[in-house]
């Protein structure tokens, strides 16, 4: 093996600056636009995911449809949030009795936490029923009694959602698809 001068190896260092960097953007590119982590602090979706969760979640899908009613999504509202599509636009919504009803026939909803345990909360009982307008998303959590949701906040843009639960890495007893 031979001495390297000083110009091969400046050489060197600057494809391996180059190399990483490249892959810094890459990287960058992925987790902005198709996948990323997620950290679940929250118990608003018990049983279906746990506080201390980690998910994977999926941005690709939402780019060329819109949510659907059952998914789990994530959006923007003040602060990055994961609920249920419980209404989407053009569904008439009603809560009444601890129960939903979407389109008049009551939601089967066995992923609940507590079932019977859905009321309006910040909402008027009044207000009900009501119509998802155009671009609106009706969502809430799966613990009914501990969610900050649309109950809450009111409905959500389309625009603030962005991804779909994916996968769930961490607790490793609990790895698999978030559904």
């Amino acid at each position: 093996m031979g001495k390297y001068t000083k110009k091969e190896v400046f050489k060197e260092i600057i494809n391996w600056i180059v190399d990483i960097g490249i892959a810094i953007v890459i990287a960058l590119f992925i987790t902005k636009f198709i996948i990323t982590h997620t950290y679940i602090p929250t118990g608003s979706m018990i049983p279906t995911i746990e506080i201390d969760d980690h998910l994977i979640i999926n941005r690709v899908p939402l780019y060329f449809k819109n949510p659907k009613a059952g998914e789990i999504v994530i959006f923007h509202n003040d602060k990055e949030l994961i609920k249920r599509v419980i209404a989407v636009p053009g569904d008439t919504l009603d809560i009444r009795d601890g129960k939903v009803y979407v389109n008049g026939e009551e939601l089967d909803e066995p992923y609940l936490n507590e079932p019977d345990s859905t009321y309006v909360f910040m909402m008027e009982e009044d207000v009900f029923p009501i119509e998802i307008p155009e671009d609106r998303y009706f969502l809430m959590g799966d613990n009914r009694n501990n969610s900050e949701d649309s109950r809450h906040f009111g409905m959500i843009h389309r625009k603030a959602i962005y991804a779909k639960s994916g996968f769930r890495i961490w607790p490793l007893n609990r790895i698999g698809r978030v559904k």
